[in-house]
């Protein structure tokens, strides 16, 4: 069985939303550029090259597909073009970006969870992170959170009142306050 990895940049208020800049309308948008860290650089690109497939929400791929085919470097560019890449979405008619598979639903997710095979992580993709969140898919939950609030914003976790029990693996802080934390799921 492979594991799903859920990797995402998060504010201390929890919102996922926008960090990179162009992701949504959010108000705040960018907000994590304001941030260099070599230490969350090399973070990431460890954790690239670590897992077998990526698993990505159809706003991700598109963002991803429109800009990482054209860029160049090993450190991330080549594994993240080499990947396996699995995109989930009923809309989506076809991917244009190497290979690129369509999953049309979590029922989709969970029998690919079920094969053999190594990780699959999970970048950004909010939407998608919430539902494997609900559906009890995600093995492995890594958060790079921001010293910003953000007053508001897409969060991974809602106000279901849903119980979600986590394990810390490994938690540190580095450059800016920012805080490293992988935390295991608890089924």
């Amino acid at each position: 069985m492979r594991k799903i990895i859920v990797t995402e940049f998060m504010s201390l208020d929890g919102v996922v939303e926008a960090p990179g800049g162009n992701e949504t309308p959010h108000p705040h948008a960018g907000w994590q550029a304001n941030y260099q860290s070599e230490a969350v650089e090399r973070y990431k690109v460890n954790e690239l090259a670590n897992v077998e497939a990526l698993l990505l929400g159809r706003i991700t791929y598109d963002d991803f597909a429109a800009y990482w085919p054209t860029q160049t470097g090993e450190a991330f560019a080549g594994p993240i073009n080499r990947l396996p890449k699995y995109v989930v979405s009923r809309t989506l008619g076809q991917t244009s970006w190497h290979n690129s598979h369509i999953l049309r639903d979590i029922e989709d997710v969970a029998a690919l969870k079920a094969t053999t095979g190594g990780d699959m992580l999970v970048y950004g993709s909010a939407t998608l992170a919430k539902s494997l969140l609900h559906q009890n898919l995600v093995d492995e939950l890594r958060l790079i959170i921001y010293p910003v609030s953000l007053g508001g914003g897409l969060r991974i976790f809602d106000e279901s009142l849903t119980l979600h029990q986590f394990e810390l693996k490994d938690a540190r802080v580095v450059e800016q306050g920012i805080i490293i934390a992988e935390y295991t799921a608890l089924v």
